[in-house]
């Protein structure tokens, strides 16, 4: 199997609703986990910023993210979720790992 492609989004919550946010996002986390080409995911808080969080998913392949989740109904639940807690709305960017050996 290929190496995983990883999307981080770096996601500023609004003043007031990081423990909301969290509730959403374990609801959310079983939409995403069940998507084509879904390899795992986790979600981290700043410790300088304790409403900036970032988030990883590693995928199959830019397209299993950019095409099947983002134009997938689920998409639109997740979107519900989650969107409108973010203030700016996150910037997403995908990465390939270098082998360093």
């Amino acid at each position: 199997m290929n190496e995983p492609v990883l999307e981080v989004a770096i996601l500023q919550v609004k003043a007031g609703m990081t423990a909301s946010f969290e509730e959403s996002f374990k609801r959310a986390s079983r939409i995403i986990s069940g998507m084509k080409g879904y390899r795992g995911h986790e979600l981290q808080r700043c410790l300088e910023d304790d409403h900036r969080y970032v988030l990883l998913v590693k995928w199959d392949t830019l397209e299993d993210h950019t095409v099947g989740f983002r134009g997938s109904s689920e998409y639109a639940e997740w979107k519900s979720l989650l969107h409108h807690y973010y203030d700016p709305f996150p910037t997403v960017e995908h990465y390939n790992r270098i082998p360093l050996e």
